[in-house]
């Protein structure tokens, strides 16, 4: 039922909150994500051959992916179905869920630039962004390191929290497990490169279709939980400049909330890409716009947790069967 979806989502974000990923556990065991990034580096050298044809590697791509779909769908529903039916299961379903969620994790690394910023310190905050940025930090400045932060926290609070939740909802721990097979596929092979271009485009087709609603979702939590209209006229001018179909959204509702430039120009392994400005009527971000950010984000998961919860009490009491999972 519904509510047991929502009533395990709840747990999880509850648990994400609190313990995150501890680093002790998984220095010992692999964290459930990596399993998936294993899977797919494998299908990635087995299939993904320079000899193939563009039409073949295509077609070895969405077959590749569409594997890893039914072999780890099947997992967590056998995992869903076995563990649901006592309480000690229940919680280690609970906290295996926690694990495909990102609130605690995306917090404590932009959190990290933050820190170093506000003490002056540039090279470490240089340092920090580099592990959520894929762009040459070597030569940004505070306004620039401010910009990649708070773009990484916008695009990572859809695809690291709001979209996993979104699927857990609808599916229960199975479209939560889906949901991060095909993120994390999208990470690694869903690029424009000479070897991924062909075979990663299903799996870059596909997230951006599971994670269409959950962009806007997370927009309009942004405008909602910061009472800003700004962030709806700027979401409605400049979300689609950007080049994701999906990242302009909630990053076009941060930079209207903070008044500031996001997207834009920016420089990969040496090679300007000319993107065009998101909010080019803003100023310049700085670091109290990145604390803000990072506010506004601990509001919006505080909010998805009393919604979760609040219809997890609805559903069940009203009995309602709208919706069902594996249990």
């Amino acid at each position: 039922m519904v509510a047991s979806n929502l009533t395990l989502m709840a747990a999880a974000l509850i648990l994400d909150a609190l313990i995150g990923d501890p680093n002790f556990l998984y220095r010992r065991i692999p964290h459930p994500v990596a399993w998936m990034g294993t899977a797919i580096a494998v299908l990635d050298r087995l299939l993904n051959r320079d000899g193939f044809s563009p039409g073949v590697r295509i077609a070895l791509g969405g077959i590749g992916l569409f594997t890893l779909l039914i072999v780890f769908g099947a997992g967590a529903w056998a995992l869903d179905s076995w563990l649901v039916h006592s309480w000690a299961g229940w919680i280690a379903l609970a906290l295996l869920a926690s694990t495909l969620l990102a609130q605690r994790s995306l917090y404590d690394h932009v959190h990290a630039v933050a820190v170093p910023l506000a003490s002056g310190n540039i090279a470490n905050a240089r340092e920090a962004v580099s592990r959520i940025v894929g762009r040459d930090v070597t030569m940004l400045d505070e306004s620039a390191v401010c910009r990649a932060a708070i773009e990484s926290l916008s695009e990572n609070l859809s695809d690291g929290v709001v979209g996993p939740l979104f699927w857990g909802w609808l599916l229960g721990f199975p479209g939560l497990v889906l949901y991060k097979v095909i993120n994390t596929a999208d990470s690694m092979i869903g690029h424009r490169t000479p070897r991924h271009r062909q075979f990663g485009r299903i799996a870059a087709r596909l997230d951006d279709a599971v994670n269409l609603m959950p962009a806007r979702l997370t927009a309009l939590l942004i405008a909602l939980a910061t009472f800003s209209g700004n962030a709806l006229a700027v979401m409605i001018a400049d979300a689609r400049k950007h080049r994701s179909p999906n990242a302009g959204w909630p990053e076009a509702a941060m930079a209207g909330v903070l008044d500031i430039r996001l997207s834009g120009p920016r420089s990969y392994h040496g090679s300007v890409v000319d993107e065009p400005w998101v909010n080019d009527r803003g100023h310049m971000p700085d670091t109290a716009d990145l604390e803000t950010a990072l506010q506004i984000m601990v509001r919006i998961c505080a909010i998805l947790l009393v919604i979760t919860l609040l219809a997890a009490v609805y559903f069940i009491l009203s009995g309602s069967p709208a919706t069902t999972n594996s249990t």
